[in-house]
């Protein structure tokens, strides 16, 4: 007989992001981080000042994320109100070496870093004598390790300040439910410290179903998902190279296994920004032979916390919802409202290439094409559904 087929146990990620992702832009004082926020949000806040914690408070603004489809669709329906997919971006003030023992800014700035989903993580990989570095000279690989270790040295602190909370439980001694599964907790976030001890990243482990849920629930630093962003100067990003490139991609590879590393020139994007209208700016581009990097930070972010889109659409309203891969039809729903969720019924689902390809709805119902689906469905990207509820909610 053929031996049986051993599936792959599916991999359950860190955290919980919603339709209202969150990124936080880190880094070392003076990399580029607070000029960058300014233009990723075409917005004037921030503090994009020349010396180290220019910025205190974390700046934080909405960002669209860019989306052909949800264009295609407004175009479609033309409808009164039009809501796309965003990102909330938060400038979070600069770390320092030392910060884990509350150097700088120190404890203010990890504090602002758990409240986010996913990291953007600057390194500035240019030149300029009229821009201080807080460690003296430009070393993107000494300075990625500075801030891995400052994180995961607070992680140490944060898992076994945890594990006191704990501790506290098990002492209580018996052969209730709960200090048993303590006990398993115990055990688990003690393996857990000696991990962060050997120098790893949360976010880069292999971690059981149970394992996440104890990690969610401490809010580790290190088990946001990062996206290593390369600043390099406006000649470098144009003509794709840069000494330091490969230097900063293998200690990726070896410290960060996966997450990915996007270079772009921050000069380059403020200059962008400062244009008056996107004709300006695409002119420049073609003129110099060079893309704008910011609809590809935005999108990988989504795309690295596995999230996807489904829409909604009507006369009154086109709106773009963001959801993780895997998610079914009430917890979709559910992202609408959660009466939705509580009381679903069905889903009507079109897909976006059927409805596109046959030009409205009656055309994709008249094709057969419209599916009622119930509540094991799970939602694939780029979906249109209407949802029906119970207590007249739809």
């Amino acid at each position: 007989m053929p031996p049986k087929k051993v599936q792959e146990e599916k991999k359950v990620l860190l955290g919980r992001p919603g339709n209202n992702l969150k990124a936080g832009i880190v880094g070392l004082a003076n990399v580029g981080k607070s000029t960058f926020f300014q233009a990723v949000t075409r917005s004037p806040l921030g503090n994009p000042a020349n010396y180290p914690f220019a910025t205190i408070d974390p700046e934080e603004a909405r960002v669209i994320v860019p989306s052909p489809r949800f264009e295609k669709l407004c175009e479609m329906y033309k409808p009164a109100s039009k809501v796309p997919a965003f990102q909330t971006v938060y400038d979070i003030a600069g770390l320092t070496k030392g910060a884990s023992k509350g150097e700088g800014l120190g404890n203010a700035f990890l504090s602002h870093i758990r409240s986010v989903d996913a990291i953007y993580q600057v390194v500035r990989c240019f030149d300029d004598a009229e821009i201080t570095h807080v460690e003296g000279d430009v070393n993107p690989v000494r300075d990625l390790q500075i801030i891995v270790d400052e994180l995961r040295i607070k992680d140490i602190e944060f898992a076994k300040k945890h594990l006191e909370g704990v501790e506290k439980i098990t002492k209580r001694g018996g052969q209730s439910l709960e200090v048993k599964t303590k006990k398993e907790e115990y055990a688990f976030v003690e393996q857990l410290i000696k991990y962060l001890e050997d120098g790893k990243r949360v976010a880069n482990g292999n971690w059981t179903p149970k394992e996440v849920e104890i990690i969610n629930s401490m809010f580790l630093l290190t088990a946001k998902p990062a996206i290593y962003l390369i600043n390099l100067s406006e000649r470098d990003y144009n003509r794709k190279k840069n000494k330091n490139l490969p230097a900063i991609k293998q200690w990726i590879d070896e410290n960060s296994p996966g997450d990915v590393l996007i270079p772009f020139s921050v000069s380059l994007e403020e200059r962008l920004a400062n244009m008056e209208t996107d004709e300006e700016r695409e002119a420049e581009l073609k003129s110099i032979g060079a893309q704008s990097a910011l609809p590809k930070i935005i999108t990988t972010m989504r795309s690295t916390l596995n999230l996807i889109s489904f829409f909604t659409c009507g006369a009154d309203e086109v709106r773009e919802w963001t959801i993780r891969k895997g998610t079914k039809a009430p917890q979709a729903a559910g992202v609408i409202h959660n009466d939705l969720m509580k009381t679903f019924i069905l889903a009507q689902v079109t897909k976006y290439d059927d409805l596109i390809e046959l030009g409205d709805e009656a055309a994709v119902k008249a094709g057969g094409k419209l599916m009622q689906k119930g509540k094991d469905y799970v939602v694939e990207d780029g979906d249109i559904i209407y949802f029906r509820a119970g207590a007249g909610k739809n």
